[in-house]
């Protein structure tokens, strides 16, 4: 898999941990559904998975912090 390609699946995986925010997830939330998805990445590329997992835990957790996932202010 081309770099490339992998931060573009990266990207979108960090959106993709903001899409819980029906249910005003928290940061952990966030992160374990990031840690998730980027271990499932990182396994499908044929990449370290742990380095995966902690890299979409990172996304996960700060994607609000730097508001691509703000959650909806009602």
């Amino acid at each position: 898999m081309s770099k490339k390609l992998v931060l573009v699946l990266g990207l979108g995986l960090t959106g993709l941990a903001g899409c819980t925010q029906g249910i005003n997830p928290t940061d952990m939330d966030r992160g374990l559904i990031g840690a998730g998805v980027g271990a499932t990445a990182a396994y499908v590329g044929g990449h370290n998975v742990a380095k995966g997992a902690a890299i979409g835990a990172a996304a996960g957790a700060l994607c609000d912090d730097v508001r691509l996932c703000e959650p909806s202010r009602r």
